[in-house]
């Protein structure tokens, strides 16, 4: 009787730990990941360039908020926020209180499919039925009749007031120490309200360092973007795969990226030219899958250096 129930058992006690893991500790235990990107013109002295992405605030949720205050200590020369702030309508104060400190530095931003529609409940098993089937795009918040309109406009203002840039659909510019860093972004691609010929012509030519962003790392943004010669590209949006196999990695990216680049820092080839990209993995959960597995939440410091001559 024991060996014939033993294995079953074992597997369930084993499956209860790993689900206790992913929504108790590993969905709570925040990370700063740190990379060194060789993209400058040479002269130019290194940017700390910190990246936040994929909050996805929901109300109560302290640790968090008090975590992306600390980052204020990394004394960053600007802030990229790369969208997916809420996860909550009523989460916007606690958005704010957590990025407060963040934005006395200079800063800039995109928004994501959440920040604009509140998450409704969703089987995590279609995102890798539908990563098979090649359908990527509205299949999330704004496919369910009735979603929630989230109230972005309030984020907007805030982070305009602070004097971040948003670069939805546009181009904008940071002072660093003299600097001009050219900014371009896009709308999320993941809701289809990118409209890339808005921006196209590539980088800004009078500025010192142009870079792109935008929320979701699709294929058709990271093409333009490198085929107009950007040289970095920063993205969010996959959370990192969320729910990752030990020693494999990722399932799905929720997007048409391929599960190699799901996170970190790669290269991207388009058009005969390559650019930098990395993509955040996000610090945050849909409220209605609040777990993660061998994807630790994360923000991301990047330095900036000199390129190769």
């Amino acid at each position: 009787m024991r060996a014939r129930y033993g294995v079953p058992l074992g597997i369930t006690a084993a499956g209860a730990a790993g689900v206790l893991y992913a929504a108790a500790f590993e969905v709570r235990s925040f990370r700063l990941r740190r990379v060194t990107v060789p993209v400058l013109p040479p002269g130019m002295r290194p940017l700390r360039v910190l990246q936040v992405s994929d909050i996805h605030m929901v109300c109560g949720q302290r640790k968090k908020q008090r975590w992306l205050q600390s980052l204020a200590g990394l004394r960053p020369d600007f802030v990229v926020n790369t969208g997916d702030n809420l996860s909550d309508p009523e989460g916007v104060p606690e958005v704010l209180d957590a990025l407060g400190p963040l934005m006395e530095f200079p800063g800039t931003y995109v928004f994501g499919s959440n920040d604009y529609y509140g998450p409704t409940p969703r089987n995590p098993a279609r995102y890798l039925v539908e990563r098979l089937q090649g359908r990527h795009g509205l299949n999330g918040n704004t496919g369910v009749v009735g979603a929630v309109h989230n109230p972005w406009e309030e984020l907007r203002d805030a982070f305009d007031a602070a004097g971040w840039v948003g670069l939805s659909n546009t181009r904008g510019s940071l002072k660093i120490d003299g600097y001009e860093i050219a900014l371009t972004g896009l709308d999320d691609p993941h809701i289809k309200r990118d409209r890339y010929a808005r921006v196209a012509g590539g980088p800004d030519t009078g500025a010192d360092f142009s870079m792109g962003i935008v929320h979701a790392p699709y294929l058709r943004a990271l093409d333009a973007f490198t085929e107009d010669g950007y040289p970095l590209i920063l993205a969010g949006h996959t959370h990192g795969g969320q729910l990752c196999i030990p020693f494999y990695g990722a399932l799905v990216t929720n997007c048409d990226l391929d599960t190699e680049r799901v996170k970190g820092l790669s290269r991207h080839t388009a058009g005969g030219k390559e650019s930098y990209m990395h993509v955040s993995a996000g610090c945050g959960t849909s409220r209605y899958t609040p777990v993660r597995f061998a994807c630790p939440p994360e923000a991301t410091l990047l330095t900036l250096t000199e390129r190769a001559a």
